[in-house]
């Protein structure tokens, strides 16, 4: 994924503005941070003055301000003065930083819920081209990035401008020959600022993505690692980890040392300022009267101050750019995914929403391929009546399970239309489409979670006592009341815990819950034991019973029982016909059924 330039980032206006989009929600909360900023900003330079006073003043005999009498009750009135004012600064600052980071945070949970909205609508091709631990990173490191926007990036840049503006103004108004003497060294400091904005923000772009790639790296790996494992591939994989790691580390590195030459820049910058201060006052203080200098005494120490309070921004204003930077370089990646246009549709004939539907299944002429090129499926026409199970063979590769994801419109078709009940599929509600429709595949997955979680999808709407029905139809109730915990036992991550046929049977009391209208089965028994099979076997004719139902299959029981078989080869339909009738006919299904289904029906081996 290219990166944006950087100039356009920070001042992509329109892409700030969608940032804050998800912040109208929270306006109060913006706008007190706007408010609290301004005043915190109008505050700061009281402080140093009235430090000023006390000294100009307290030196004085005879001095008054207000109805402070006495060099004693001046001091004593400024100090609570400036006791209450540092009170009340500190409570505004903790209400403002509470109150960015609370805004921050309340952006991200919100565009979070979006952004993985988004990501469960996408096409299925989506994640056939992106990396699981890229969208990963893009839901959760880059939008924990756009929280710092507003807790460290826009509004605390703000607050200080406005401080640095409110301070200079002081400044200038009490002494503008002074401010500029002090201000000498400050072009040093800008140029200095702007290499190191721009190295740390370098820097800062391959951090992130050497993120993204790690969290893809670690994600495949992770759950590859049984493949990693059984062909004792750790230690090339373990190099192409440190590889990937050692970018992340480099990076990181670059900043630390942008970081390590700015902030001793910064402090000399700070220390040649108060060096010309000393030296200006010095060189006055030599032409000065006696009764004038207090004044003089009174400056130095504020304009001091004002420097600390000047270089405190500073030190940071630079590496909060850079945090800007990075939130909106992560929200322009996140609204790369909230703009993707290749989403599921799901703007159907609301007319047909809840259409009954019974199951014929009709594929017209249909084009379809993964990349718009290579087409899988070529010119497919066969139909299926309700209540009618048709078994696809064929060699790998020959478009089978494209077949299956089309039906329930996982992917788009090229050419052609595929009807269910003589009306396109396109036209149904996908929702209430795919909740018709029920899909056993041959590599189950289980979530980390109960039995009962998992076979019931935690639909509210299924009751426990439908569960235990279907369990019991499916015979595999007896087996889950001798696990811990019976229907409430974890079944961990994959279904670890289970074997493939226990697994494999789950998915069917899944299947068998939603009571579908449609079943498709992609090769569901073709990897599990003699005996598992026959347990399967019989769970696929309680499942196949009064149901539409596509099979994929590899065993001979379940191809005979089928309505109509049909034999695929390059995406192209060889043959269609019943068992016998393929058989008669002495063309591909019969040369496929004599090379892998005769050792089966001799020796009772599965192929």
């Amino acid at each position: 994924m290219s990166e944006p330039g950087k100039v356009k980032t920070i001042f992509n206006l329109s892409l700030l503005r969608r940032v804050f989009q998800f912040a109208s929600p929270y306006k109060s909360k913006f706008y007190w941070s706007l408010f609290l900023a301004i005043f915190l900003a109008v505050i700061s330079p009281i402080r140093p003055w009235l430090i000023q006073l006390t000294i100009n003043r307290g030196l004085q005999a005879g001095t008054h301000f207000w109805f402070l009498k006495g060099a004693g009750p001046l001091i004593i009135g400024i100090t609570v003065i400036q006791l209450a004012l540092l009170l009340i600064e500190t409570v505004c600052r903790f209400i403002f930083t509470f109150f960015t980071a609370s805004l921050g945070q309340s952006v991200v949970k919100d565009m979070r819920v979006k952004t993985y909205k988004k990501v469960i609508s996408l096409n299925l091709s989506q994640f056939d081209k992106t990396p699981i631990g890229t969208l990963t990173t893009r839901t959760i490191n880059d939008i924990e990035s756009i929280n710092d926007i507003f807790s460290d990036g826009l509004i605390p840049i703000i607050a200080d401008l406005l401080s640095i503006i409110a301070v200079l103004t002081y400044m200038f108004f009490i002494s503008w020959k002074l401010t500029l003497v002090c201000l000498a060294p400050f072009p040093a400091l800008i140029i200095a600022t702007y290499y190191f904005k721009e190295s740390v923000n370098n820097s800062f772009i391959r951090v992130r993505n050497a993120v993204a790639q790690l969290n893809a790296f670690v994600q495949e790996h992770i759950t590859g690692m049984g493949i990693v494992q059984a062909f004792a591939a750790e230690d090339r994989e373990f190099k192409k980890f440190d590889t990937i790691n050692k970018e992340h580390r480099n990076a990181n590195v670059k900043s630390i040392f942008a970081y390590s030459v700015f902030f001793p820049v910064v402090e000399l910058v700070s220390a040649l300022s108060v060096g010309l201060l000393v030296w200006w006052a010095a060189k006055q203080s030599l032409y000065l009267a006696d009764a004038d200098k207090p004044e003089i005494v009174g400056v130095i120490t504020s304009f001091i101050l004002c420097l600390n309070l000047l270089f405190r921004p500073l030190r940071v204003i630079a590496d909060k750019f850079n945090v800007l930077q990075m939130g909106m370089i992560a929200s322009e990646r996140v609204f790369k995914i909230l703009d993707n246009a290749d989403v599921t549709d799901t703007s159907s004939v609301k007319n047909l929403e809840h259409k009954k539907i019974n199951g014929s299944i009709e594929f017209d002429k249909v084009w379809f391929a993964y990349n718009d090129e290579n087409y899988i499926l070529k010119n497919i026409s066969f139909h299926i009546k309700a209540g009618e199970t048709l078994a696809i063979v064929g060699n790998t590769g020959s478009g089978k399970t494209s077949i299956i994801s089309l039906v329930n419109r996982l992917y788009h078709i090229q050419k052609g239309a595929i009807k269910i009940d003589e009306v396109n599929i396109e036209s149904y509600d996908l929702f209430y489409l795919r909740s018709r429709i029920a899909v056993v595949l041959q590599d189950v997955f289980l979530f980390s979670s109960s039995v009962y979680d998992n076979v019931t999808l935690r639909n509210a709407e299924i009751k426990k006592e439908q569960v235990i029905e279907a369990a019991k139809m499916i015979g595999i109730h007896d087996f889950i009341m001798q696990l811990p915990g019976g229907y409430d036992y974890n079944v961990m991550e994959r279904g670890a815990t289970l074997s493939l046929g226990q697994r494999q049977l789950l998915s069917f009391v899944r299947a068998l819950l939603y009571n579908p209208a449609i079943l498709i089965l992609d090769e569901a028994t073709s990897s599990v034991d003699t005996e598992s099979e026959q347990l399967i076997q019989h769970a696929i004719d309680k499942l196949i019973a009064g149901r539409t139902s596509i099979v994929i299959a590899h065993r001979l029981s379940t191809i005979r029982k089928a309505n109509k078989i049909m034999v695929l080869e390059k995406g192209v339909i060889m043959e269609i016909g019943s068992h016998k009738e393929l058989i008669e006919k002495r063309g591909f299904y019969y040369k496929l059924h004599k090379m892998q289904f005769e050792r089966q029906e001799t020796t009772g081996l599965s192929v």
